[in-house]
């Protein structure tokens, strides 16, 4: 019988065991400081009513969606009813909204699953990859304050991920929406289309930009283009300076207004939540390409490493839920892609595998001896120290390959002599060394070893 080649399909990520441990740690810290800031796990089916998913999507969406369906509405040629979710946004509004008499509010949830997409088959791009999510969801209402407290924890979460320096940048819709409507340019359609190709500014260029909007499609003049040119290339270098950039702008519609006073609000509140200056600055150009963004936009970016974009993006908006409940439903949140984030982070150097979470491996040396080596590994795993156990024995040099192929760092050796002596011998692989300590002593020195072990990690 041919084989079946073992193979998956493109866009997805999988890992080696120690690379898995490496990204499963980052999944834990995300997660932790989600926990630390007061939000609250949900999980929602990876598989939702295909109606549901599109409620507020354009085409190119549904493009990327995968539908669902079984082999007999296959053969009766029935249209897909069920899809696989594409982010966790549009399942979160639904969710909010059936059990909208169930939840309190403001609504705080943190979500961390993993979406579809038939993205094209290229290299970094994933169809199958998670999303680590957090939003608040107000009733009626939701304080600007909210949005000040979400870069608190994207600089919390960063700087226990230790993969560098980053700065959070910031920007607000209703400013830019003002802005453009001081220029002319009124149309909600036609803000919407210039904010798309604004946020194309560090990745395209500003000849680009200038070219676009001058262009057929938009049809502004020069002086237009250029003043939305200088608005977008807005930096501030400190707090105070973002106040003063902002206070330079000129007066302007009421929305305008609404957005720098948001602004201001926003950036200084960052700071009372104990975020450093140098950690979050105002940069007009960030828009974030989603249309349901209203109000306060995000990006974070690694200061080292622009080329990877942004690593943590969101902002707020004005109605989560609106095309599945009448209630009024603000909100404000971010998401991590944390597969791609991996992906890049490994590329640049930045990440590499993991120790394995075996801390010890106890050897066989002898098969007689077996029911000692499980009591010993008995006592490690009650204090809290992952062990295992050599089951089949082999020569002591292969059990050895084997921990160090595995990434165990510590083995120990308890053979006749060790017995006879009331010893253990531990073997560290990666500093090559070893030594014996008395039984009694040893979860007291696993302990010590271990620890100094992570540090040095």
């Amino acid at each position: 019988m041919a084989l079946t080649p073992a193979r998956t399909m493109p866009g997805v990520l999988e890992l080696l065991p120690l690379d898995q441990i490496a990204f499963q740690r980052m999944l834990d810290v995300i997660r932790r400081n989600y926990e630390r800031f007061g939000f609250l796990p949900i999980e929602t089916p990876v598989i939702e009513y295909a109606d549901v998913l599109l409620t507020k999507t354009g085409g190119e969406t549904e493009r990327q969606v995968y539908f669902v369906q079984s082999t007999g509405a296959l053969e009766q040629g029935e249209k897909p009813e069920l899809a696989l979710r594409f982010d966790l946004t549009v399942p979160l509004a639904r969710y909010v909204a059936e059990h909208e008499h169930d939840l309190s509010f403001p609504f705080r949830r943190y979500q961390m699953q993993r979406v579809y997409r038939g993205e094209r088959a290229q290299r970094g791009r994933f169809r199958e990859f998670y999303q680590c999510d957090i939003d608040v969801i107000g009733k009626d209402s939701l304080s600007v304050r909210y949005d000040a407290e979400v870069p608190a924890v994207i600089y919390s979460v960063f700087r226990e991920l230790n993969i560098g320096a980053f700065t959070i940048q910031l920007n607000n819709r209703k400013l830019m929406r003002g802005f453009f409507e001081s220029l002319g340019v009124t149309d909600s359609e036609q803000q919407t289309l210039v904010l798309r190709e604004v946020d194309k500014l560090d990745k395209r260029g500003a000849d680009y930009v200038r070219d676009t909007l001058t262009g057929e499609q938009f049809g502004l003049s020069a002086e237009t283009a250029q003043k939305i040119l200088d608005f977008v290339q807005v930096r501030s270098s400190s707090l105070q300076d973002a106040f003063d950039q902002l206070d330079a702008l000129g007066a302007g519609p009421e929305i305008m207004e609404q957005g720098r006073a948001e602004l201001k609000e926003v950036l200084g509140l960052i700071r009372d939540f104990g975020v450093p200056e140098s950690h979050y600055m105002l940069n007009l150009s960030i828009a974030r390409g989603l249309d349901y963004y209203t109000g306060t936009v995000y990006e974070t970016t690694l200061n080292d490493h622009p080329q990877i974009g942004s690593i943590c993006s969101g902002g707020r908006y004005e109605n989560l839920a609106g095309q599945y409940t009448k209630s009024h439903l603000p909100g404000v949140g971010i998401s991590i892609g944390l597969t791609r984030l991996y992906w890049q982070l490994r590329e640049a150097g930045l990440v590499g595998t993991a120790r394995s979470t075996v801390d010890v491996l106890v050897t066989q040396m002898d098969a007689a001896q077996l029911p000692a080596y499980l009591a010993l590994a008995g006592e490690l795993r009650g204090a809290g120290i992952a062990t295992e156990v050599v089951l089949e024995g082999g020569k002591l040099g292969k059990q050895f390959k084997y921990a160090d192929r595995a990434g165990v760092r510590f083995v120990i050796v308890l053979g006749e002599d060790e017995l006879a002596k009331g010893v253990v011998t531990v073997k560290d692989l990666r500093r090559e060394d070893q030594f014996e300590v008395p039984r009694s002593e040893l979860i007291k020195t696993l302990r010590v070893e271990l620890a100094q072990a992570e540090i040095g990690a």
